[in-house]
């Protein structure tokens, strides 16, 4: 069975002050996208850096997730280390993303600018950071899904189809 990891970095989610809905709407984004069955590995947990890079190194490393999305921590505030972790755990880094992101954010709000979403690849898992909103996931993880299962398949992980007539994904003919 595949994986996906999902991961909500925020502190008040961590102590249970509120509900995680940027998790779920991942998951359901995800469910309602993919046709290939997929396990989501879960985690809510603080803005801690280190805390962060365990959680990433171990959806990636011992869950062997595919993919890993995170959600929030993704601003300009001093707590807001994602990009930071996520840079540290990954081999190399793919700042198309975070751009194409930022993009897509700008045409609904001015301070997408602020935004510092990014993805890399740990061995055989793309890490994609996202923001902490649900509408903003959506909006973010829209624009940049359809590069996502290509990515996977050139880092060697697992085939993801995709539910065509609502998301399409992008592979070069032959691929």
């Amino acid at each position: 069975m595949i994986t996906i990891g999902v991961i909500n970095v925020s502190d008040r989610a961590a102590a249970g002050v509120y509900d995680d809905e940027p998790g779920k709407a991942c998951v359901a984004l995800l469910r309602e996208w993919l046709t290939t069955p997929f396990k989501p590995v879960y985690a809510i947990i603080p803005d801690e850096q280190t805390q962060i890079e365990h959680t990433l190194k171990t959806m990636a490393d011992e869950d062997q997730c595919a993919l890993i999305v995170t959600t929030g921590g993704t601003g300009p505030a001093k707590r807001d280390v994602t990009p930071e972790a996520t840079a540290a755990v990954c081999q190399k880094m793919l700042p198309g993303f975070g751009e194409l992101m930022r993009h897509t954010s700008l045409q609904y709000v001015p301070t997408a600018i602020l935004s510092r979403q990014t993805a890399g690849i740990r061995g055989q898992s793309l890490i994609v950071n996202l923001p902490g909103r649900p509408k903003a996931i959506r909006e973010n993880l829209e624009a940049v899904f359809p590069a996502i299962p290509y990515c996977i398949d050139l880092i060697g992980g697992p085939r993801l189809e995709s539910n065509e007539a609502i998301m399409k994904v992008f592979r070069p003919k032959g691929a």
